[in-house]
Formats: structure tokens, sequence, C-alpha cells
């Protein structure tokens, strides 16, 4: 179901199949050998009440819409409780808020493997696998939950909800009835089209992924097929009315005509005939007789919504975006009385967010794109909505910006570093780096406290930021380098000293630092082979090499044939990732 294999545990075969003719043991002459037998992950020294702090953290700034936050707090805890399934689940409800699926999607399957009795993993899963348009594999996830936890109602409801889009999908979506072919080859205008391959595999695309129709619509080719499935001219189709789904395959499942016009009481077919007018004038912008048509209609049915929501639609045009809100919540207001089609709803909400869109006020617009959203979600409103949000926080976040108040916070930063407080000084410094994120020394000093506290991978990552924002400035190199250091990843760290040498010849902190690199490097075979164990496999790269079938298939080969190994460093890719399996010391070549 498109979860990626843990790869602590699919390389303890290969490892202990390796192993078993040299265990502990380095091979010799040009032989290749990885130096242990299983890959578990130990779990950090931190405690538990950190990991707690974390993650309610994480829950607040998920809370408050704080999406990056969220992000971040999860991360951090699971870095110090990497087996722990609420913050994968936590973190993939992050991801999903933010839109980033694929990621919402890896958490969920990490959380289903830590945990497969757990339904809510499952339910996380089903979601972006929704969102990703993936519905056959979410209604599969859902039912893979309520085997393993029949109770759980919200796996009940998703599992209703997405049989309910799939049904949908395939009454809406055209290409997918099973009489095209027979359809297209009957009709005059399309038959000749079939013998062009490139035609059939356009209907194919459409049939699998009919979301792409918006971006094919250009193609003569596309309009024409639908004329013939749906048996309509989609060139006279009115703007303001809902598409007519195509009939389906059987006839008893089709659903009631709507009532033709004749049998329409005559004050709804006057209603009507103002609308034609009405859209007629708003196609040609003119929206005095645009208006005065809706106006009208509404005086004949004044029960039917559309011709208010019409209206607003006007004053969008002409920018009058109170009167259009004051339209749209009137419609909206109307549409409940008489229980009206929940996408209308939605449709008149996203115009208000819309009109607030137009008008700059963000925040409120994001309050009605979510409303709309809650109605009938659709990819267009939900597009538009993670833009604003994403306007909101930016907004927010420039006018956090104070550098007055970041020279104090580094400051007090310096002082509580200084007396070896350096939790308080890593809160002072993030403070600092929220009011002026764009100072280079900030992420310097905050790498600085995560060195001392042993979070090297957050050292690293404020290093890496400190050195995009100012490549010149020294420490952000050196400070890299002692990080890599203390990961007895000398190679990268060296390389890193080096680059400092490369600013400043003189600096002594970088010549040592080389200096040490060289001799560690030597030493670094006689560590424990628990120790080198634990501390490869807490490098994310590693974890990634070793969960790359092909790479399996590589070591494989090399416990066979140990002179492969000359043939695969030919490819530079490969070469990359043994030479990492060999500075983290999993790999020996003597």
């Amino acid at each position: 179901m498109g979860c990626s294999s843990n790869p602590e545990e699919s390389v303890k075969p290969l490892l202990s199949s390796l192993l078993h003719l040299r265990p502990g043991k380095y091979w010799n002459h040009n032989e290749a050998a990885l130096t242990h037998s299983s890959f578990w992950k130990e779990p950090h020294g931190c405690t538990m009440e950190k990991v707690t702090e974390l993650k309610d953290q994480g829950n607040k700034a998920l809370s408050a819409g704080n999406i990056d936050k969220a992000v971040r707090c999860y991360t951090e805890a699971l870095a110090l409780d990497p087996s722990n399934h609420v913050l994968f689940s936590n973190r993939s409800a992050a991801h999903a808020k933010k839109g980033n699926y694929e990621s919402a999607l890896q958490d969920a399957c990490q959380t289903i493997k830590i945990k497969p009795e757990w339904g809510k993993g499952y339910s996380r899963k089903a979601t972006a696998l929704e969102f990703l348009g993936r519905l056959d594999d979410a209604k599969a996830t859902y039912q893979e939950g309520l085997r393993r936890e029949p109770s759980n109602q919200q796996l009940k409801e998703g599992l209703q909800n997405i049989e309910a889009r799939l049904a949908e999908k395939k009454m809406m979506n055209p290409f997918a009835t099973p009489n095209m072919f027979e359809k297209l080859e009957s009709d005059p205008r399309t038959r000749e089209l079939l013998s062009d391959p490139s035609y059939r595999e356009l209907l194919e695309q459409l049939r699998n992924k009919p979301s792409e129709l918006g971006t094919k619509l250009q193609d003569p080719r596309v309009m024409t097929t639908l004329s013939v499935l749906l048996g309509l001219d989609l060139a006279g189709m009115d703007e303001e009315d809902e598409p007519t789904p195509p009939p389906p395959p059987k006839p008893k499942e089709t659903k009631p005509p709507p009532p033709k016009e004749e049998d329409l009481p005559e004050n709804k077919r006057k209603a009507m005939k103002a609308k034609e007018l009405g859209n007629d004038a708003y196609k040609k912008k003119d929206f005095a007789a645009a208006l005065k048509h809706y106006e009208e209609a509404v005086t004949h049915d004044p029960t039917d919504m559309t011709y208010i929501s019409n209206q607003a639609a006007v004053y969008f045009e002409k920018g009058e975006f109170e009167k259009c809100r004051e339209l749209c919540q009137k419609a909206i207001d109307l549409g409940r009385e008489n229980r009206e089609d929940y996408r209308q709803i939605a449709k008149a909400l996203a115009r208000i967010g819309n009109s607030y869109f137009k008008q700059e006020k963000y925040k409120e617009a994001v309050q009605y794109f979510n409303k709309s959203l809650t109605e009938h979600r659709t990819p267009d409103v939900l597009k538009k909505c993670q833009q604003a949000e994403k306007i909101v926080k930016e907004q927010e976040k420039i006018a956090y910006i104070n550098p007055e108040v970041a020279l104090e916070e580094k400051n007090k930063g310096n002082e509580a570093f200084q007396k070896g407080d350096y939790p308080l000084a890593m809160k002072h410094y993030t403070e600092a780096i929220k009011r002026n994120p764009n100072d280079a020394k900030l992420f310097s000093n905050r790498a600085a406290c995560y060195t001392k506290l042993l979070e090297f991978q957050l050292a690293l990552k404020d290093c890496e930021d400190c050195i995009a924002l100012d490549h010149t400035f020294i420490k952000g190199y050196t400070r890299k380098a002692a990080a890599l250091e203390a990961m007895k990843d000398y190679t990268k760290a060296m390389d890193a000293y080096q680059k400092a040498l490369e600013l400043d010849s003189s600096s002594k902190e970088a010549t040592e630092g080389i200096q040490r690199c060289v001799m560690s490097q030597g030493s670094v075979r006689n560590d424990s082979p628990e120790d080198v164990k634990r501390r490869a496999m807490s490098d994310p790269e590693v974890q990634q090499i070793m969960s790359d079938p092909a790479m399996r298939m590589i070591l494989e080969q090399m416990q066979k044939d140990p002179q492969a190994l000359s043939d695969h460093l030919k490819n530079p890719v490969i070469a990359q990732k043994i030479q990492k399996l060999i500075d983290v010391g999993l790999i020996a070549i003597r």
C-alpha cells in the first residue's frame, strides 16, 4: 500500500548472512566486509519528559495553525523517541494540513509499521492517499484498518465517504464508461480519430486520471469526444449551471431526469428565462443588464439561491466586494432554508473568500475558504486556501521581525551560553532568529548550543542555514565540521574544515580540526561494534542507503564475489554510497 520498508529490519537478514562467515572481523586483500550483524537503533539518551514536552508544543502549534513549528517539534521528539507511533501520526496530520501529502503518507505508513493494530494510523494513511487522488488505495487502507479494529467509527465513516466518492467519480467521468469506444466508433465525428494511437492513449490517460481533463481542453479532439460521450453541445453550456453528468451504463441506475421546462410551474419558467438573459449579459460584461435580469429571476422564483448568487458574481466583477459578500450570505441563508445542494452553498462561501482575497484580507479569506471546503472539497478552493494561508504566515513572520529585539535576545543567549545553560541559550537564540531570520550568526550560535546538547543533526541544519545566508562566515564551516567530527563522520568534517581554510588559511581551529580527523580515522576501527552500529544508524543518509533494494543486491554480490567491488565503484552514484558506508565504519577495505 505504498509503505516503505524499515531499513533496520530489511538489512538484518542480509548482514547476518554476510557476517556468518566471519563475524565481527574485516576482510583482507581488497575484500569488503560489513562490520556488524544487525542494525537495532538505540534509543536517544534524553528523558521521556523532553519528548512529552516537544509533543505538547507540537500539538499546540498544530492547533494554532503554525504547521512548520508543529512539524519541527514532532521531528525533534522523534529524534529522541523514534519508535513513538503517536508522534509519527501527529506529524502526518501536520504534513497533511500543510498540503504535503507524500510526507503525510510516509509518516502514516511508519505509524502503521510501529503499531499495526492502531486504527488511527490507517485513517491517517487513507486521508493522505485520498488527497493524492489514490482513491482505490485509500479504500483498501480503510478496509485493512477495519480488519484490525472493526469497531473504529472513524474508519467506518471514512470508508463510507470514500466509497461514495468512488461511485461519484465513476458516474462523473465520461471516459470511464464501459461503452465509451462503442459510442466513439458509432459517431462519425470520432470514428476516424480512433485509428490514431495518440488519440487512444489520450483516452486512456483521461480514463485513469480524469483530474487532468482541465489541462486537455485546448485539444479540439477532447471537446469533440466530450460532445459525443455526453450528448451535449458543450459550446452552449451555461457557466452558472452544474455540468450534466454522463449517463451511467445501466438504465436502471439512472437518476430521474430533471423536469422539462414545459413541466415546470410558470414562475420557474419565467425565472429561468430571465437567468439565461442575465447570463448572456454577464458574458458580454453588460453588468447593469445582467443585474436587472437576475433581479427579475429572483422576483419570479424567490426560493432559488442561484439567482442571488449570480447577482453576487456581478458585484464581484465590478469590484464591489461588500455588496458581493452581502448577497452571498443572503444566498447561503436562503439555500440552507430550502435545503439547497451543498455544492451551491460551498460555491457561495468560496466567492466570499475570493472577495476577501482580492482585497488582500487573507485571514478572512482563509476563514471562508475553509468553510467552503467543509461543505464540499474542490481542488481549486483548496489551492486558493493554501495560497492564502501561506501569505498569512509570511505576513505574520515579517510583522514579527525586529532586529533590535533580536539583538537583545542574542545577548541573553550569549550570557546563558557562557554560564553553560545551553537549553536557555538555545531558547533565546531561537527567539532571536524569529526576530531577525537573515542574521547568519544567530544560526551559528544556536548550532553551538545544539552541539553542546549532543543534537548534532539539528546543529548541522543550523550550520547549513548559516552558510546559505553568508557563505563567507567561517564559523558556519568550523561549527559544521565540529558537529560532523562529533558524529565521527571524519571525511565530511575534513571537507568542512578545508572550506574554512579556504576562507582563512591561518585558521588554527580548522588546521587542528583536520589533524584530529586524520588521527581519529585510524582509531575509529577500534570502536566496539555496538558503538559503530548505533552511530551509523543514527545517520538518515545511512538509513536511506541500507533501505535501497539495489544497494542490498550489490552488498550481497560483494559478499559472494569481493572482486565485483571494483566494477561497482565505476558507477559514481554507487561509489558515493559505498564510500559513505566506509566513512561510518560499516564497510572496511583492506
